[in-house]
C-alpha cells in the first residue's frame, strides 16, 4: 500500500510519477503512518494551472481536510465515497493511523460521459513518414494495435463517452481508410472529409465550416490518451477557453553533465545528469466552434499557429495537464510497440 503514501517534503513532481504509477489519482500524505491531507490528480491540475513550481512540497498543493473514516465506520466506506464523489478512503485508528484505504473501484478504470454529445474530430490526412516503412503500404489509421486499427481505438474510447457524431479528415489513401469503415457495422455515425490537397493539422477542420455549432475534440490519428477527459471538458467550458489543449509532463534525464559557462568563460556551474520535467502537446484538444469559422476555407494551417494566432489576439488559450503514463503515442515505431505493450497486446 506504499504506493498511496507519501510524505509532505517530497516535491509535486514526486507525487505527480507516484500518481502516475500507482494508476489510483490520489495519494495520503502522511507522517509516521499519521493521515495528514490528500492529494489528487485534481489538486495537482490545479497547482499547475496557478503556475505552481513542481518543485515544490506537497503541502503546498495537497488538501489538509481530506476525508477520511475510523475504524468502527468502514462499512459506511462506500456510501461516503458515494456522497462524497470520492474513489478512496483511507481507514485510520485512534491515534490517526492509516491503517488502510479503501477503493470505490480496485479492478477496473472507469470514467465518465460528457453532458452532450461532444461531436469528434480526426485528423487521419496525414502521410505517416515515420512509421515508414508501415505507412508505405497502410495509412496511419489503419496500422494495426492489437486486434484494431488505430483509429477504431479511438473512435472506440470516445465512444465509452457517449460521443456518437464523428469526422475524420482524409486524404493520402483515403479509399483505403473509407473501405475499412464501410465495412463495419457501427453504432455511431462517422462521416469523411476529404482533402483533395495537404492542408495541415489545421486547415482541414476549416472544410467543417457550418457543421459543428458547439465545443468539439480535435484529435490525432495516432494518440490515446488514458485519462477521464470529461474533466477536461469541464474545464474548457468553465474556464472559458477558446481552446484547451491536453498536455503530457514529460520527465527526461540528460545523460551527460550540463555545464554552464560565466561571462568570462570560466565554469560557472556543473550539473550532473540533470532532470528536466515539461508539458508537451499530445496532439488533442477541447475547441470551440468559432474556431472553425474563422479559418480560411480549403487553405493550410498548422494547428499550433492557428493556436498562437489566438494567444496574440488576447484570446483565452489554456491547458488540461495529464501524467506521462496517461498519453499513449504510437507515432514512431519504437513508440508503437510501447503503445501495444501498454495496452496488453
Amino acid at each position: 500500500m506504499n504506493e498511496v503514501y507519501i510524505e509532505e517534503d517530497k516535491s509535486i513532481l514526486d507525487a505527480m510519477k507516484q500518481i502516475d504509477r500507482n494508476a489510483r489519482k490520489i495519494l495520503f500524505v502522511h507522517e509516521n503512518r499519521k493521515l495528514r491531507a490528500s492529494l489528487t490528480d485534481g489538486d495537482i491540475r490545479r497547482w499547475i494551472l496557478k503556475k505552481g513550481d513542481l518543485r515544490m512540497p506537497v503541502r503546498y498543493a495537497a488538501n489538509y481536510c481530506p476525508i477520511y473514516l475510523n475504524e468502527q465506520q468502514e462499512d459506511l466506506a462506500m456510501r461516503t465515497m458515494k456522497k462524497y464523489q470520492i474513489d478512496a478512503i483511507p481507514i485510520v485508528d485512534g491515534d490517526h493511523v492509516i491503517k488502510k484505504v479503501l477503493f470505490a473501484n480496485i479492478l477496473e478504470k472507469q470514467h465518465g460521459r460528457f453532458e452532450e454529445d461532444v461531436q469528434v474530430v480526426i485528423m487521419a490526412g496525414g502521410l505517416g513518414t515515420r512509421l515508414s516503412p508501415y505507412t508505405n503500404i497502410l495509412p496511419k489509421p489503419l496500422i494495426p494495435v492489437g486486434d484494431y486499427p488505430i483509429a477504431e481505438h479511438i473512435i472506440n474510447r470516445f465512444f465509452e463517452y457517449g460521443c456518437k457524431q464523428f469526422y475524420m479528415i482524409v486524404n493520402y489513401k483515403r479509399n483505403m481508410i473509407k473501405a475499412y469503415f464501410d465495412e463495419l457495422d457501427k453504432n455511431y455515425e462517422l462521416n469523411f472529409v476529404t482533402e483533395e490537397k495537404p492542408l495541415g493539422t489545421g486547415g482541414g477542420i476549416s472544410l467543417l465550416k457550418g457543421k459543428i455549432d458547439h465545443t468539439f475534440v480535435l484529435t490525432n490519428c495516432d494518440i490515446l490518451i488514458e485519462d477521464d477527459l470529461t474533466k477536461a471538458y469541464e474545464q474548457h467550458v468553465k474556464s472559458g477557453n477558446m481552446i484547451t489543449m491536453v498536455c503530457s509532463l514529460k520527465n527526461f534525464t540528460i545523460p551527460y553533465g550540463v555545464v554552464n559557462i560565466g561571462k568570462d568563460g570560466t565554469i560557472e556551474s556543473i550539473r550532473e545528469k540533470p532532470d528536466m520535467s515539461f508539458f508537451t502537446n499530445t496532439g488533442c484538444y477541447f475547441v470551440d466552434p468559432e474556431v472553425i469559422e474563422d479559418l480560411n476555407y480549403n487553405e493550410p494551417a498548422d494547428f499550433p499557429m492557428v493556436i498562437e494566432k489566438y494567444m496574440k489576439d488576447g484570446k483565452r488559450v489554456g491547458i488540461y495537464p495529464i501524467g506521462e503514463e496517461a498519453w499513449l503515442d504510437m507515432g514512431q515505431l519504437d513508440e508503437l510497440e510501447k503503445m501495444k505493450a501498454k495496452l496488453g497486446y
